[in-house]
């Protein structure tokens, strides 16, 4: 006859924190277990409890299969919405396929879970959400192409009874129902400024006359990095050691940003530096200094996203650096946060671990956020190449090869 087990332990595995607490009362018999219980018969009771912080997840994925009790638990469809193909490379070539691994290693099968792109329209975001949810989908991960859209989600989807996580990006005017999951926004544009003052400093820039540009000014997140790099950079300006030349309009297209830049340099050809809020914006205005025969590691660019371009731009002392989000994080917090909504339980503080403070609602939202990296030429073996984000053969070909090798780089 088999014996009933208790089971109340902790395991740390790779660092991830699970507490599985259990009791299972079998028919009567008798045990020689070091435990006071004592089974009872035609009794059974059964509590699992599956504990995870925002610190949990690796590389491997492996913290996902701890989540299948949940997935047990659960009903209907998870759908998580992308918004285009163009203001950033990354979700087609990481979200979609970090989210779908997350959905399958948490237990889910191909007909529980839907991951979508809405190619950069309001109206396709509406109606692809508008589906989910009449093919069943209980709990939805969206990330808004702008908070317009998003309130007309949240409240179409808080009508059906339906679960919302903002992923990556906030909609201004949500509900404090609904979650969030990002990286910490301001931290990233904290990052960006202070890898803009060590860059001016190791580039021996003596005097900056910095051009400051900025995200879309519909993004929250475009808002939250301004924050952060703006608060950096303050004391600069203030002490006249730094001088802003301007500060433009705001665009996540890198065409139009592009076209910003150079009206803004045709007007200003005292500008010697420029605070660039993504890796994207970035390239194309550096193609253009390099047109002019702007030296490199004379003329500060920052970045972020951690892209091919990007990181080329950093090894050939174009870009200062650039902020590395690992997708594979944000994309396994925001499924173990989806189990829990789908289950009808309550996620744990240790999951969610902060709050985003909304200025259009007023609401504080429960929020998962996630820690970003600084990338040079220093860390990035140990960053984005060790978690293979960026492939080395492919950051490593042809003329940046011999970057690599200085690097310490090996494709």
């Amino acid at each position: 006859m088999k014996l009933p087990v208790f089971i109340n332990k902790k395991q740390f595995l790779g660092g991830i924190s699970l507490v599985f607490a259990a009791s299972l009362v079998a028919s009567a018999c008798s045990s020689s277990s070091s435990s006071s219980a004592k089974p009872t018969k035609s009794k059974t009771s059964t509590t699992t409890t599956v504990a995870i912080s925002a610190s949990s997840f690796n590389r491997s994925f492996s913290t996902m299969s701890l989540l299948k009790p949940l997935v047990a638990k659960g009903k209907g469809m998870v759908a998580a919405i992308l918004p285009d193909t163009v203001t950033s490379a990354r979700y087609t070539e990481f979200d979609a396929p970090f989210l779908t691994e997350a959905f399958k290693a948490a237990g889910l099968s191909p007909s529980q879970f839907v991951v979508q792109n809405a190619q950069g329209s309001d109206a396709t975001e509406l109606s692809l959400a508008e589906s989910d949810i009449t093919k069943g989908a209980t709990v939805l991960a969206m990330d808004p192409l702008d908070s317009g859209v998003g309130v007309q989600i949240e409240r179409y989807a808080a009508a059906h009874g339906v679960r919302v996580i903002n992923y990556d990006r906030l909609t201004l005017g949500s509900s404090p129902s609904n979650y969030y999951v990002s990286f910490n926004n301001v931290e990233v544009g904290k990052l960006i400024g202070e890898g803009f003052v060590s860059c001016v400093t190791a580039w021996h820039v003596s005097k900056p006359q910095v051009l400051v540009m900025r995200g879309s000014p519909t993004d929250n997140n475009a808002t939250l990095f301004a924050q952060g790099y703006d608060g950096v950079l303050k004391p600069y300006f203030s002490s006249g050691q730094y001088v802003k030349v301007g500060e433009p309009a705001g665009t996540w297209q890198p065409a139009k940003a592009l076209t910003i830049f150079e009206g803004q340099y045709t007007a200003h050809r005292n500008i010697n530096a420029v605070v660039t809020p993504n890796d994207e914006n970035a390239a194309p205005i550096i193609n253009y200094l390099k047109t002019l025969h702007i030296p490199p590691k004379t003329f500060p660019v920052t970045g972020q996203d951690a892209t091919l371009a990007g990181l080329q731009n950093i090894l050939s002392g174009y870009q200062c650096g650039t902020v590395y989000k690992p997708i594979y994080l944000e994309a396994q917090a925001t499924v173990a946060l989806a189990m829990y909504l789908r289950a009808g339980l309550t996620p744990p503080s240790s999951l969610l671990n902060g709050t985003t403070y909304d200025p259009t609602s007023h609401n504080e939202i429960p929020s998962v956020l996630l820690k970003p990296e600084w990338v040079t030429t220093k860390n990035m073996a140990s960053t984005v190449v060790a978690d293979n984000f960026v492939p080395a053969s492919q950051l490593c070909a042809g003329a940046y090869a011999s970057y690599c090798s200085a690097a310490g780089i090996t494709p």
